[in-house]
């Protein structure tokens, strides 16, 4: 994702080839509605849909986008599976909540789960969803089940530097959370659809797709971007993977358009995780969307194998 764009989002030109989990972080470099607290009639800021039957599993979706990015992914999941599929707020028309966001919606998150009687829940994010999911099992590993990473990493910001740390990016004046929430809120709305749209190409091959990303971004708090943007980039969990328990299945995208790139950087963000896989389709960012039956494969071979392992 990057200001501006969605990954749900993530210039433009010298970075056409990088995949976009990349490119959207340099475009903060070049582009850098009020929250409120959640009501207190509603326990949780995300909002939630339920549906199908069986064992639990919580879908998250992506910086920016609505928890439908995942609807056809639920229709091949629900006969077996019980999906309990988040908007996260200020995403995609959800309220918005103050600051910390993320930091909420992860606690909020092992809330929901204990809330609900869900036992020990899969967890499947995409992009930041991907990075949720991890932060939650980092927290409570005993309460947790197996983990579907799609296109996520616990640090993003050092995919493109692995010299930086978050305290550097917390420092850096480019990532304090009030310059670049205003500068979110400042982007011009006219026009704003097109021009995501146009950037979501670089995420996703179907144009009715990107328009479809390009919205729910238009639907999103303009602040909420800024401040998770900011939040998503300074927070670093490769430490924290090593408390995880649950087995890990970590799908990627094309990394400059290189299968070999895209999976040594995952082993590199992953290291420190005890029991994963990782395997790396050959799509854009949004596997989902552009090649559902190579995802579907995964997600059931991955899963029918950590059920006879049970």
């Amino acid at each position: 994702m990057a200001p501006g764009q969605s990954s749900c989002s993530k210039p433009i030109l010298p970075f056409i080839a990088m995949k976009p989990i990349l490119a959207f972080v340099l475009l903060c470099f070049f582009w850098l509605s009020k929250p409120v607290a959640a009501q207190s009639g509603q326990p949780y800021a995300f909002s939630v849909t339920v549906a199908g039957h069986g064992q639990p599993i919580i879908l998250i979706p992506g910086y920016s986008c609505s928890g439908d990015v995942w609807s056809e992914t639920v229709a091949h999941l629900r006969q077996h599976y019980q999906c309990h599929v988040l908007t996260l707020p200020g995403y995609a028309g959800v309220r918005p909540i103050n600051q910390p966001i993320l930091q909420t919606v992860r606690d909020q998150l092992i809330q929901y789960i204990g809330d609900k009687h869900l036992d020990k829940p899969i967890l499947m994010g995409h992009s930041l969803g991907a990075f949720m999911s991890l932060w939650v099992a980092s927290r409570v590993p005993d309460r947790v089940g197996p983990l579907i990473c799609v296109d996520g990493v616990p640090f993003i910001s050092a995919l493109l530097d692995s010299t930086v740390t978050a305290d550097s990016l917390r420092r850096n004046p480019k990532f304090n959370p009030e310059t670049v929430a205003r500068f979110y809120a400042g982007m011009p709305s006219e026009g704003y659809e097109a021009r995501m749209t146009s950037a979501m190409l670089m995420q996703v091959r179907d144009t009715a797709r990107a328009r479809q990303i390009a919205h729910w971004s238009a639907l999103s708090d303009r602040k909420t971007l800024g401040y998770t943007y900011v939040e998503l980039c300074t927070t670093d969990l490769r430490e924290a993977l090593a408390r995880i328990k649950s087995p890990t299945l970590v799908l990627g995208s094309l990394y400059y358009n290189n299968p070999n790139l895209s999976r040594q950087a995952l082993t590199r963000q992953y290291a420190k995780l005890p029991d994963k896989r990782i395997a790396v389709a050959t799509t854009k960012h949004f596997i989902m969307y552009d090649d559902p039956a190579w995802l579907y494969g995964q997600i059931d071979d991955f899963l029918t194998r950590e059920q006879a392992n049970e």
